[in-house]
């Protein structure tokens, strides 16, 4: 433990950097499978993409709910690896392998009725019909989907976070390429438009569940993942629910606000929509970085509180959000100097209203800029307090902050100060700004106690 208490600050961003670099990349190349889908089925046809982002749309948040329980294994292999405990590695990965089986069991038949589901709630046959086609195949992928979630959190805790983010490119590869033979019938393959998407997304989330299981398997960790797998561990179990579900429901706040957002943006009509959505993509691409790295806080946070080790959790804990700010930064000097340029990666020469589209989303692009400190901060505070398996206070204060806070701030500026969209993303930054400061004043308040007990 004296070694522990003893790292430097360059040790302490050193080891969030070898941790959370490859996850950075691993979380780009899953945005890369997505916009593959987009571009080609854009080129197939623009029912089958209106169809394919309503479709991925439902699917993603019943997915993002779902993730939570997976997330949740990454802090608790940590503290068990660092507190030497085998056995509970055991126990709480296949705890976490069998919840999520189960949750995808019972969500995969709403997905298979989503046809009936769109229609109810005001959508047009045609887009329905094509969004249900998709579902009733791409709903499958939910259950290896959800596995992959589960092992990528196991082996990262245990720091193999390379084989993560190979894995993932792989999944790009293998994603365009059936997308390619499927959705335009390519090389004697039947052409399935819409379905062969939902066809990739399965086979691709199943090889790469596949993957990642042999691997886990073959590493020779001690750890038997997958021997007398059927013998259910109820504590175990209990324990990744009780931490797993508040994580869940947080994620599920935090992409209910941006559809929030979204609407609101609708309502100030198509050049503005259009320009939100823009702005957006860029946004969600430089975020995939404060992810990471609050995936590798997470695992730093639960290896401290394996060790007992309250001097170095405080201190990798500020570690972390000092690198976090950097790269909010750089970001913010990229969408200050160049924000005509990346909006305009999204537009043709030919599109029409470019020019309308492309002001707005400049205008967009500084409220953005702001956007990165705040939000960046924010996930770090969440990946930190997870990492020490605090998530029922961080949903609660998500709540408040994101929806009692953020869309209200995001409607009264955006609407009754008529300050438009920019408005509206200066409000939704208002409500992490607090999420925040609430969730790292709890951070620092839990690690000055220290975690020796």
């Amino acid at each position: 433990m004296s070694q522990i208490e003893t790292l430097s600050d360059r040790d302490h961003a050193a080891q969030v950097l070898r941790l959370g670099l490859p996850l950075v990349g691993s979380h780009l190349a899953q945005i890369a499978i997505h916009l593959t889908d987009s571009v080609m089925l854009g080129r197939y046809s623009v029912e089958a993409l209106a169809g394919q982002a309503l479709g991925s749309t439902m699917f993603f948040v019943i997915f993002i709910v779902g993730s939570g329980f997976a997330l949740a294994v990454m802090p608790m292999v940590a503290r068990a690896h660092a507190s030497h405990e085998p056995l509970q590695v055991r126990r709480v990965t296949r705890m976490g392998l069998w919840i999520s089986m189960a949750y995808a069991a019972v969500l995969i038949p709403v997905l298979y009725m989503s046809e009936s589901i769109l229609r109810a709630i005001g959508q047009t046959d045609a887009v329905a019909s094509v969004a249900g086609a998709y579902l009733r195949l791409a709903g499958w992928g939910l259950i290896p989907a959800l596995l992959v979630m589960v092992i990528k959190s196991y082996l990262s805790a245990l720091e193999r976070t390379q084989i993560v983010l190979w894995v993932t490119l792989a999944a790009v590869a293998l994603n365009i390429a059936i997308n390619w033979l499927l959705i335009f019938g390519n090389l004697g393959f039947p052409e399935l438009g819409v379905r062969g998407a939902a066809v990739a997304s399965v086979m691709v989330a199943a090889a790469s569940a596949l993957a990642l299981m042999l691997f886990a398997a073959g590493m020779q960790a001690g750890h038997d993942l997958f021997g007398r797998f059927w013998r259910p561990d109820w504590a175990a179990l209990r324990d990744v629910a009780r931490i797993g579900a508040p994580i869940g429901l947080t994620n599920l706040m935090e992409s209910g606000l941006f559809a929030a957002a979204t609407v609101m943006m609708g309502w100030l009509g198509t050049v503005q929509l259009a320009a939100h959505g823009i702005v957006l993509q860029i946004s969600a691409v430089t975020f995939m970085v404060h992810v990471g790295l609050s995936n590798a806080a997470t695992i730093r946070a639960g290896q401290a509180l394996g060790r007992r080790d309250g001097p170095g959790l405080r201190r990798g804990g500020l570690v972390a959000l000092v690198l976090s700010g950097v790269a909010a930064l750089g970001a913010v000097a990229l969408f200050l100097s160049l924000p005509q340029q990346l909006v305009g990666l999204f537009l043709g020469s030919d599109v029409p209203d470019r020019g309308a589209v492309l002001a707005a989303g400049v205008v967009l692009m500084f409220g953005a800029a702001l956007f990165q400190v705040v939000d960046g901060a924010q996930i770090m505070a969440l990946g930190l307090l997870r990492g020490v398996q605090d998530t029922v206070v961080p949903l609660v204060l998500a709540v408040i902050c994101y929806w009692g806070v953020g869309i209200s701030a995001s409607y009264v500026l955006g609407f009754v100060f008529d300050f438009g969209g920019l408005g509206v993303w200066l409000g939704l930054a208002l409500g992490l700004l607090l999420a925040a400061c609430f969730l790292l004043l709890r951070f620092f308040l839990y690690s000055g106690r220290g975690v020796s007990a």
